[in-house]
């Protein structure tokens, strides 16, 4: 399978977006249904041009889009399949968690005997 320069380069740019803790947290807030600005604001934590620069990186990546309703700019996910990854990478993680929790359990069981 050959794959296009441009089309690669466009899909390193999604997970580059998706590299930043609070554009990840914005992106699953988004899953959940449009934002304000100002309630993205107040999720992350961060001041207004901060998250303007976190929204902008990710509209650039095409996953998210916006509108703007009179003062207010409102945005919505625009690439939805990103939360089922998320839901998977989310998912893996806590697998993980579970077996390193299964195998101290082991040990320790081991040791008593």
């Amino acid at each position: 399978m050959s794959h296009d320069k441009t089309d690669l380069a466009q899909r390193a740019k999604v997970f580059k977006a998706l590299g930043h803790p609070s554009r990840l947290l914005m992106v699953e807030a988004l899953g959940q249904g449009e934002k304000c600005v100002c309630e993205l604001r107040e999720l992350v934590g961060s001041d207004i041009s901060t998250i303007s620069k976190h929204l902008t990186v990710l509209k650039e990546a095409g996953l998210v889009r916006d509108e703007r309703r009179g003062i207010n700019i409102y945005y919505s996910l625009r690439m939805q399949c990103v939360t089922a990854f998320l839901s998977c990478v989310r998912h893996f993680f806590d697998q993980q968690l579970d077996e390193q929790i299964m195998y101290l359990e082991d040990l320790r069981g081991k040791g008593r005997g």
